[in-house]
């Protein structure tokens, strides 16, 4: 297996990891403060985290394509300077 390919990889589920995370921590955080007779400030906490993970997925894509590019280009480069 390409060694990228496993960066790759291992990314994806960190980020799924992360994901879980705070999904788990959004709702007990509901569950406490549906006790407390606050539920919606556990709700504002729960989708706070989901659009910070998606912010997350959503970053490590452009990173990911920028450096795909930049290295086509650099190989594009190499070959018209040849």
């Amino acid at each position: 297996m390409e060694p990228e390919r496993t960066i790759i990889a291992l990314s994806l589920w960190l980020i799924v990891f992360l994901a879980l995370t705070c999904v788990v921590y959004a709702l007990v955080s509901m569950c406490k403060e549906n006790r407390f007779g606050r539920p919606l400030k556990g709700i504002i906490w729960f989708t706070f985290a989901v659009i910070v993970s998606c912010a997350i997925a959503l970053l490590a894509g452009y990173v990911q394509k920028a450096r795909s590019l930049e290295k086509i280009t650099h190989r594009v480069e190499t070959v018209t300077v040849d």
